[in-house]
């Protein structure tokens, strides 16, 4: 069982900056691939950015390609979603994701992700 604890959102201005941290509990972090999912209002959830159990691969949604990073420590159990010059689009609740499957995490189609976290508000102001 993995509980994920999400944090770092708010609101910013478009241009701006923030980094999300997903805090994971348990002693085996290092098992689970991890990624972070976004679903703004009226819309289905979407794919943001995932990296593997030992953070030496990463993936993008096109759409956060060159202005996102994903990150992952795995001495604290945590994963980190660094986000730089925010549009308004970005407007969103973001949820951090763990499978011990990355399939399940990058492909669509996939099965979802075993767990989730509750989520965390980002609004980016125009």
């Amino acid at each position: 069982q993995v509980q994920l604890v999400e944090s770092g959102g708010g609101l910013v201005q478009a241009g701006g900056s923030l980094r999300l941290s997903c805090a994971a509990s348990g002693r085996t972090f290092s098992s689970y691939a991890m990624g972070w999912f976004r679903q703004a209002p009226g819309e289905e959830r979407e794919f943001v950015a995932a990296i593997s159990r030992s953070g030496e691969s990463t993936y993008y949604a096109d759409s956060v390609k060159g202005r996102f990073t994903i990150s992952r420590d795995n001495a604290k159990n945590t994963v980190y979603l660094q986000m730089n010059s925010l549009k308004p689009e970005d407007t969103a609740v973001y949820y951090c994701a763990a499978d011990s499957d990355l399939h399940t995490i990058v492909v669509v189609a996939a099965t979802p992700p075993r767990y989730w976290g509750q989520g965390t508000q980002v609004t980016v102001s125009s």
